[in-house]
Order: structure tokens, then C-alpha cells, then sequence
């Protein structure tokens, strides 16, 4: 097919954020969320998985289910299961309670077009 570009698993993005970004590291662009896949130094471009499974930080107070939707909060840079505010990443693979040591959950990011 001459008009394929990929399979749309990964996204080639330039770091103009003003910040260094580490790899395993949530990025919002718009609508599109994908994980770092190596450290993104400012000004230099590197890989976004678009796809996957991963377990990323979560509001502490949180207790989520299997299946629960899974939201990024982009100024507290960590996943939600607050919709309001906040961009539709995934869901949650496992459950994970909401104590004060319950900072990460396991999400499979559903491709980020919300």
C-alpha cells in the first residue's frame, strides 16, 4: 500500500517542553499519551510507545479495580481514575489499593485517542 507510514505503535517526538524527560516518563502531546522509551535530553528527539502495558505512578489515594479506566493528570504528571480534568490513557490490569505505599498501577495504554 503506498500511502502506509507504521503500524502506529511508537511516535518519534522532539522534546520542546523546556525539560529534560526520563525514560519510563508519561507524555501528553494533545490527545496522544505514550511512555518515554529512553531519556529525551531538550531539544533532541527519541521514541514515544504509544502501546503497552506499564506500571506507572498513581494518586497515592486511590484504590482502583480490574478494568477501571485509567486517567493522566498532567500537572500532577501521574495516572487517575478522575476523569474530570484529565485525559483517557488505559485501564488498570490489576487492582491496587489506595494506601499511602500504593503509588503505581499496572495500565495497558489504549492507543491515547481518548
Amino acid at each position: 500500500m503506498k500511502n502506509f507510514i507504521s503500524q502506529g505503535n511508537t511516535l518519534t517526538f522532539t522534546n520542546d517542553t523546556g525539560t529534560p524527560i526520563a525514560s519510563g516518563s508519561g507524555v501528553l502531546l494533545g490527545i496522544i499519551f505514550g511512555i518515554a522509551a529512553g531519556d529525551i535530553a531538550e531539544n533532541t528527539s527519541d521514541i514515544l510507545n504509544l502501546l503497552g502495558t506499564y506500571e506507572l505512578a498513581k494518586a497515592p489515594s486511590e484504590a482502583w479495580s480490574l478494568g477501571a479506566a485509567v486517567y493522566w493528570d498532567n500537572t500532577a504528571k501521574h495516572c487517575t481514575n478522575v476523569a474530570t480534568n484529565n485525559t483517557l490513557i488505559g485501564a488498570a490490569i490489576e487492582a491496587v489499593g489506595g494506601g499511602a505505599t500504593d503509588i503505581l498501577g499496572k495500565v495497558r495504554l489504549n492507543g491515547s485517542f481518548g
